[in-house]
């Protein structure tokens, strides 16, 4: 064999084998979920509480000028003895939202609401800190987090804190619902790849009493499982994810509740999307290198270290399909032994490697769907254009994944909210400083690069095969690299 084909040859192996790992763990969760019934697992808490136990609801916030007065409001009318309830607004806003958020708070407290308004002047680990420093005068023995573009129903407090009357119990995590969800394409494909995660992932890890994460929001803390895992640490970009780990890693037990819901808006602008991608991602692969070292030499079943190296490296496949996309072009022309075979069999062959993937993922989203009551073609439907949004967003989160390996610092950059107003594109908030290449620019080039694989594929015996997934890796970079070249120029003018 010709050196350079056995070494593309090889390349080519090792990323699939990435890629399939991956996708043979997804099968695996899916798997789970099903044969566990899981969408219809109700956890009972195996008590009820005499007397309810007091509970501060923290509210950290940042420029939410849309929604400040929302979430305030939606606490203010939790369904809670309000002798035991304690709200916490903690507020770094740099603009007018500052005024919006601490009127509301004065206006609450007047109607005898026990509303707390805490504004720092500085942004010191960003969330995190400002959790951190709500501690420090919270008086519940519980915390329940809200961030500010949820909106928490009246009974979801009564839902949650029952599970605690088990002591074992650190905190109950409760599924995101979807406020926004039928607005546009993009809302209804963010919609399907969180649901995904809350309907099969989260509900199939604590099916099989593996390890899972707080997810940030919609969720109750027992105070004394935050002290004793190291509290609120901001040395990476998802400190929920990192307290979690700790705090499991410490002996704490978490409750998911797949039948109570939280409903939330997911960003309405393809920039907001991509910061909050782009957050997640890094900030998971940052909790990887933190934390394990320390779950592999802890005392945890096997299981459970497996499924929090999965959970944790999840980015990975990101790296292992960019790379796969870079030699597109010179695999068109190097004449791999596959291509020796018989047509059918070659034929065969590719089918089934490109197809398992597709199906795998399909299937994921479609049961996630069909859980929930969505009719199956309405899913199908759209699933066209959650892939392609799925394969455009791999240049973001392998950039993301690479800047935590490399130890690459950067802010934690909130997501905008709009709570149905006027969309503002560019939001202040993701102006940051200006890149060396404009935003989309990358994900234009592969696509340019895509449609050229497209057309020299007619040149090449046995690579049709490929076309449909060529097109849909080209129309993926361009629904991610037009709207974000567009912001990125939106935001140069703004700076003018």
């Amino acid at each position: 064999m010709d050196p350079l084909v056995g070494a593309l040859l090889a390349y080519y192996i090792a990323v699939w084998a990435v890629i399939c790992l991956y996708g043979l763990h997804r099968y695996w969760v899916l798997w789970v979920f099903l044969r566990n019934k899981g969408w219809k697992s109700a956890p009972q808490p195996q008590g009820r509480f005499d007397t309810l136990p007091t509970l501060t609801v923290q509210l950290p916030m940042f420029n939410e000028r849309h929604v400040a007065e929302r979430i305030i409001m939606a606490c203010c009318r939790l369904d809670y003895p309000p002798d035991k309830l304690q709200i916490q607004v903690l507020d770094d806003s740099t603009d007018d939202s500052a005024e919006i958020a601490r009127r509301c708070c004065e206006r609450m407290r007047a109607a005898g609401h026990d509303v707390q308004y805490l504004h720092r002047a500085n942004r010191e680990g960003f969330k995190g800190g400002a959790l951190a420093n709500g501690m420090a005068t919270a008086t519940g023995e519980f915390i329940a987090l809200f961030d500010a573009d949820f909106v928490p129903p009246p009974d979801i407090l009564y839902n949650t804190i029952h599970h605690f009357t088990d002591p074992a119990i650190g905190m109950v995590q409760t599924r995101w619902a979807h406020l926004n969800r039928d607005d546009s394409i993009l809302t209804q494909v963010q919609s399907m790849l969180l649901d995904g995660h809350f309907v099969i992932e989260q509900t199939a890890r604590a099916c099989r009493g593996r390890w899972f994460n707080f997810n940030g929001t919609a969720g109750v803390w027992r105070r004394t499982c935050i002290e004793e895992a190291g509290g609120w640490q901001h040395d990476t970009l998802t400190e929920d994810t990192d307290l979690s780990y700790r705090a499991q890693l410490a002996g704490w037990r978490f409750r998911y509740l797949p039948n109570v819901t939280c409903p939330a808006e997911v960003p309405p602008t393809v920039s907001a999307f991509m910061s909050q991608q782009h957050r997640w991602n890094k900030g998971l692969m940052q909790t990887a290198i933190k934390l394990l070292p320390r779950i592999f030499r802890s005392n945890a079943p096997l299981a459970t270290k497996i499924e929090a190296f999965f959970h944790l490296t999840a980015p990975v496949p990101y790296i292992a399909v960019l790379l796969l996309i870079l030699l597109a072009l010179p695999g068109l022309y190097v004449a791999l032994p596959i291509y020796e075979m018989q047509p059918v069999a070659a034929l065969s062959l590719g089918g089934a490697f490109l197809g398992l993937g597709m199906i795998a993922a399909c299937t994921f989203y479609i049961v996630s769907q069909c859980a929930q009551g969505y009719r199956f073609w309405r899913t199908v439907l759209r699933l066209p254009a959650l892939m392609a949004i799925g394969v455009g967003i791999n240049v973001l989160n392998t950039k993301a994944a690479v800047e935590a390996l490399l130890g690459y610092q950067s802010p934690f950059v909130r997501t905008p909210k709009f709570a149905g107003a006027e969309v503002s594109d560019p939001d202040p908030i993701l102006r940051k400083r200006r890149p060396r290449l404009p935003g989309g620019t990358i994900e234009l080039g592969l696509a340019g690069l895509m449609i050229l694989c497209i057309a020299l594929s007619v040149t090449r015996p046995f690579v049709m095969i490929g076309v449909p997934f060529l097109i849909l890796f080209a129309v993926g970079y361009l629904a991610i690299g037009v709207p974000s070249l567009r912001h990125a120029w939106a935001m140069r003018r703004a700076r003018v």
